[in-house]
């Protein structure tokens, strides 16, 4: 590919898509293709294959094997497609025809291109199921896409395109959307198909850690231009474009400092119809200097040999006369004021300077970038965090000067002068004049594990908490053929002050959790009570009440904010239902915008005036308005970009510790489990597996479930990904209206196959129940009654894995 541009026409102006884009992929080579949301990755690859809509402008070269591609006709493309290219879509169910069998979508992609009878069309379809890991694949072809899973779906759309040895696979965002089980399983299907076809892959994603691990060079996009290209080892340790280095400081780590905040890139992408002059990133660059305005650098080229960068700056952080570690500041930018934070509360470097209470932000500085791993770093399970000390262990600073992480800032780095932090929430009239606001507890809003500080208050305790939906035949009189145990009995405890992460993959019971206990119902079984209170005794008048110290963040926020109204009446509608004064829900309204870091001035305007993370900062502030004690988080960051992300993780941590809130966190991406979570519940088919202080968990996990979770975590690191050994679980979560006999993990567990006959009856026939995991010391007993699920860290497994050295 030589200077693609692509543009579209819009209603402003044209829209210039992609600028001046150039790259080459050699056989059996990876590019990465890595940027926020409209950086141009998928208008190219659609460009590509002549996929986009009518009216698009493109110029340029595509050549295949010498062939130039851009200016053919729609048949000569079709002899392309699937043959010479094959694509890999991000969304399964709009790939494959839901009216047609997946068996026969693969028969007419193989005919389509080949000379082949129905039943060797057919014999070869099952052939490539099995290769991708379709269990049962002669029945399974029959099968239509709406009976397959969500990850059956996307093994079955990598099955078609390598269906004729393609010479190039694009794979655009292949896992996301995907439980981090199943997105390993499809990596390791992409890399299978890879060995078997000699194909070169072209990957487009957001998420660092996946190319880190694949993918052979990269190539990062801004405002459709390649600004930086380079070998992934080059990419990652030594990247020379303030833009990069703003992308990997973002990114939460599996194996980063618990706590510490995440370095966020302050503003959005410019509109690609209105390119400020000079670099586009220049806005948004803390070294931006008055060349960056004026001259847009010539762009990254991919063609080139070497390590290239569209920098002004580029060739000073190379030498090191700009040192990475400065260039977004340890915590802020350098000197920078309170609202430099993209917050509108103070950092948690400033606030503990002014002499409030410390939050808990850990003590190491913020890693921009990976450092150059020793062979420590090269442990092949890949478990263990950075900082797997116990939690209780106060940190050190004896650290050799040399294990510093490339891009870290020096401790004398921070401003002199600090912003003093906002008023408290004391300082203010309240909605809620009966709620008593105070200092943060210290040990409670540090998030410290319990024990470790003062005793806190329980503000929500589940016990034995079941859910089951009666499962029906489609008849006219509907009758039960079986039970969905959604969830089965499960324990859960929330003290004040702590965030409690409940971790699994899609279909195990979280948001059926979740719903159960925003509902305030009676349920079926089990109890929850809530700030001390039993919600099964409560009348209307005391749910209504109750339903103010508990709200929820939705994980779409497009969806959870009404576009009919503008964001003052959205933020004002829970103070009016519970009938606050109108003086102060006007008072009100600015605070909340002010306190989640945006403008009063912003009550005004609409939902779609703003950007996804804007948006889901007004979905906080909404459910901030009444000064709740506890929030629920449903994946609040999963559909955001990366630079996004790290803007509102820091902006919860910041309000858990100013507020004093709770946090009961939802989410997949174990990453930001390990950025923000005191304690985690690993969930799996509607039980608790194991639960316990985060630091203990990830650093020493007991249940193999657990294990395969986290060793499913990519690293953006590259060489700590080559060494890591995986765990791939096979097949599916089951169903849970099938619930496997004994140990309901046993069908997918690694551990199971290795264990003699007498251990494998146990797992079969008995269920186990959690009990105080592994020390080293000795085990204990299951779990008596009077325990606190937050008391340590428990395990329901027979065959608990020993702590490391254990």
């Amino acid at each position: 590919m030589t200077d693609l541009h692509v543009t579209y026409p819009g209603e402003t102006g044209p829209v210039h898509a992609v600028r001046g884009l150039s790259y080459a992929v050699r056989p059996g080579e990876v590019l990465g293709s890595v940027g926020e949301s409209g950086a141009g990755k998928s208008a190219a690859a659609q460009a590509v294959l002549g996929l986009l809509p009518d009216g698009t402008e493109v110029r340029g070269s595509v050549e295949l094997d010498g062939r130039e591609l851009l200016g053919l006709d729609d048949a000569a493309l079709s002899e392309i497609r699937g043959n010479g290219i094959g694509m890999v879509f991000q969304d399964p169910l709009s790939a494959l025809t839901p009216v047609y069998s997946v068996g026969n979508q693969l028969v007419e992609a193989l005919r389509v291109h080949q000379d082949l009878s129905r039943k060797a069309a057919r014999t070869r379809a099952v052939e490539l199921l099995d290769l991708v890991g379709i269990p049962d694949p002669h029945r399974r072809a029959d099968a239509f896409p709406h009976e397959f899973s969500g990850g059956m779906r996307q093994r079955a759309v990598v099955a078609m395109p390598i269906a004729n040895d393609p010479r190039v696979i694009v794979a655009d965002e292949p896992t996301t959307a995907l439980d981090v089980t199943i997105q390993a399983q499809i990596l390791d299907v992409l890399k299978t198909a890879r060995e078997v076809t000699g194909a070169a892959i072209v990957l487009i994603t957001h998420d660092l850690g996946v190319v880190a691990g694949f993918a052979d060079r990269v190539q990062v996009m801004y405002a459709g231009r390649p600004v930086e290209y380079g070998t992934v080892d080059e990419i990652y340790y030594r990247p020379r474009m303030p833009y990069t280095i703003g992308l990997l400081g973002a990114t939460p780590r599996l194996d980063g400092p618990a706590g510490a905040p995440l370095v966020p890139i302050h503003g959005a992408p410019p509109s690609l119809s209105a390119l400020p002059p000079g670099c586009p990133f220049a806005p948004r660059c803390p070294v931006a200097v008055d060349r960056c305005r004026e001259t847009e650098p010539a762009p990254a080229r991919g063609t080139d040999a070497g390590h290239t960068v569209a920098c002004h700056r580029g060739t000073e952080i190379a030498d090191g006369s700009l040192p990475r570690a400065g260039i977004f500041g340890t915590v802020r930018g350098e000197g920078a004021g309170e609202r430099e934070s993209d917050t509108g509360v103070p950092s948690p470097a400033r606030t503990q300077a002014a002499g409030a209470h410390p939050v808990r932000t850990g003590s190491a500085p913020t890693e921009l970038a990976p450092t150059e791993p020793t062979a420590a770093d090269s442990a092949p399970t890949g478990l263990a965090p950075a900082d797997s000390a116990p939690a209780d262990s106060a940190p050190t600073s004896s650290a050799p000067a040399d294990s510093a992480p490339t891009g870290s800032a020096p401790a004398d780095s921070a401003p002199t002068t600090p912003t003093p932090p906002a008023p408290a929430p004391a300082n203010r009239p309240s909605t809620r004049p009966n709620r008593t606001v105070s200092t943060p507890q210290q040990g409670v809003t540090q998030g410290w594990p319990a024990g470790t500080g003062p005793a806190a208050p329980t503000l929500l305790q589940v016990t034995a908490l079941t859910k089951h939906f009666p499962q029906t035949r489609r008849t006219l009189l509907k009758r039960p053929t079986g039970t969905i145990r959604a969830v089965d009995g499960i324990d859960l405890a929330i003290r004040e002050g702590e965030t409690l992460a409940l971790v699994g993959e899609s279909g195990c019971g979280k948001t059926t959790t979740l719903l159960e206990i925003m509902d305030l119902a009676a349920g079926q079984a089990g109890t929850v009570r809530l700030f001390g209170q039993d919600v099964r005794e409560l009348d209307r008048a005391g749910r209504k009440r109750l339903r103010r110290d508990l709200q929820i963040v939705f994980q779409d926020p497009t969806a959870a904010l009404d576009p009919r109204m503008p964001v003052g009446d959205i933020l004002a509608e829970p103070l009016r239902t519970h009938r606050v004064p109108r003086d102060r829900i006007a008072a009100r309204v600015p605070e909340l915008l002010e306190l989640v870091g945006l403008a009063a001035d912003d009550a005004g305007r609409y939902p779609r005036e703003f950007s996804g993370g804007q948006r889901q900062r007004i979905a906080i502030a909404r459910a901030l308005a009444l000064e709740p004690r506890l929030l629920v988080l449903d994946e609040p960051v999963s559909a955001l970009d990366v630079s996004v992300q790290a803007g509102v993780l820091n902006l919860l941590d910041e309000l858990k510790a100013r507020l004093r809130l709770s946090y009961l966190l939802v989410a997949h991406d174990l990453s930001v489990v390990r950025h923000s979570a005191d304690r985690v519940a690993v969930m799996y088919l509607g039980r608790i597996v194991e639960s316990g202080g985060t630091a203990e968990v990830f650093a020493a996990p007991s249940h193999p479930y657990t294990r395969a979770l986290l060793s499913a975590v990519p690293l953006p690191d590259p060489r700590k990904e080559r060494a890591r050994t995986r765990v791939l679980l096979s097949g599916d979560l089951p169903s849970p209206a099938d619930v496997p006999s004994g140990c309901r993990f046993r069908s997918r567990c690694p551990l199971y196959a290795t264990l003699g006959a007498p251990e494998q009856r146990r797992c079969r026939e008995d269920d186990p129940l959690l009990r105080p995991a592994p020390t080293g010391r000795g085990t204990h007993g299951p779990r008596t009654a009077g325990h606190h699920e937050s008391d340590g860290h428990t395990s329901a497994c027979h065959h608990p894995a020993p702590p490391p050295g254990g």
